[in-house]
């Protein structure tokens, strides 16, 4: 397996990590002039799943990579202690190791494990030894209409806790109303209350009713300093979407030729087969390039994807399929 094993070695390199995104000034004129070709969106995103079919040792090396990038996510109101330890466990090691000594690699973790507030302590606790960061959600989530100066103190709480990475959500009203001022002070404040912790800004894009007031919004928040734009919170009925994606990564291209700033991308919600993961994936690819294929870029928001994509590896090494319930979450 050479070429999986050539892979996944890259994928292994010790990670690197672009300078925080301190944003810039609001300028209106720029959002002004961002528009989304519906249609348009639409038709390439149709066309990406016929056109990136890659199987074998390819395949598995894909899906490798996308666990590798893969916040494992337990936000539940019947979240506990146990159920948070299991799930840093899977963390740590989130294939088989039978799988992992067939493909002829170790080292394999996912991205980050992500939890509300109340149990950021026992994540770090549960991953001490590693580098995986524990992400907390923030502000209100997943409606962000708590009190503005309680989601103010939901950040620094959780940060003081040990979080490394805050997913914060903005306020819809903003955006559906056009007050872009209103949404970039909230923004930056928030991203000034995180500190030393990575800024992942949710955007619900499901509720914001239109792509343009989807790439205004991710733009504004660029503006406002987020390292990360992410889609959803994954408690809309519409989540993660190939069009909403390809909004979201032009809008990071078009930050970036505008500031040099390179900023990560997370679409949460909706994404639960390998084949999803790898579409995803080589849309990445194709419009931001390999270095956004790298943890500190690019993210899956999506538990319920690693159970398929152990699934498919196991496949991939054996030649059969296994049930589901041999590949617990957590």
């Amino acid at each position: 397996m050479q070429t999986t094993q050539t892979t996944l070695d890259t994928a292994q390199l010790p990670q690197v990590h672009e300078p925080r995104n301190d944003g810039m000034p609001l300028d209106l004129d720029w959002v002004s002039t961002v528009q989304a070709n519906t249609s348009a969106i639409e038709r390439r995103a149709a066309s990406l799943p016929g056109r990136r079919n890659v199987k074998k040792d390819f395949q598995a090396a894909w899906l490798c990579k996308a666990v590798s990038l893969m916040d494992l996510t337990t936000l539940s109101g019947d979240d506990s202690v146990g159920r948070v330890r299991r799930l840093c466990a899977k963390a740590r090691q989130p294939v088989s190791q039978h799988i992992l000594d067939a493909l002829g690699m170790d080292g394999l973790t996912a991205g980050a494990v992500c939890v509300y507030h109340d149990m950021v302590e026992t994540a770090v606790d549960a991953l001490q030894g590693t580098s995986i960061p524990v992400a907390a959600v923030s502000t209100g989530f997943p409606a962000g209409l708590s009190p503005f100066h309680l989601r103010i103190q939901e950040i620094r709480d959780s940060v003081a806790a040990g979080a490394q990475e805050i997913d914060i959500v903005i306020s819809r009203r903003h955006v559906l109303t056009g007050n872009w001022q209103a949404l970039y002070d909230e923004m930056a404040e928030m991203r000034a209350a995180c500190g030393d912790a990575h800024v992942k800004a949710i955007l619900a894009t499901g509720e914001l009713g239109t792509l343009r007031n989807v790439a205004r919004a991710s733009l504004i928040c660029m503006m406002a300093g987020a390292d990360f734009i992410k889609t959803s919170t994954g408690k809309e009925p519409v989540n993660a979407t190939l069009p909403v994606t390809l909004t979201m990564i032009r809008a990071i291209r078009d930050y970036q030729d505008r500031t040099g700033i390179k900023v990560g991308y997370k679409p949460a919600g909706g994404i639960s087969k390998a084949k999803d993961a790898i579409v995803y994936l080589s849309m990445i690819k194709d419009e931001l390039g390999d270095r956004w294929l790298q943890p500190d870029l690019f993210r899956f928001g999506a538990s319920s994807l690693l159970g398929d994509i152990e699934r498919q590896l196991e496949h991939h090494v054996t030649g059969s399929y296994s049930a589901g319930w041999r590949h617990a979450i957590g």
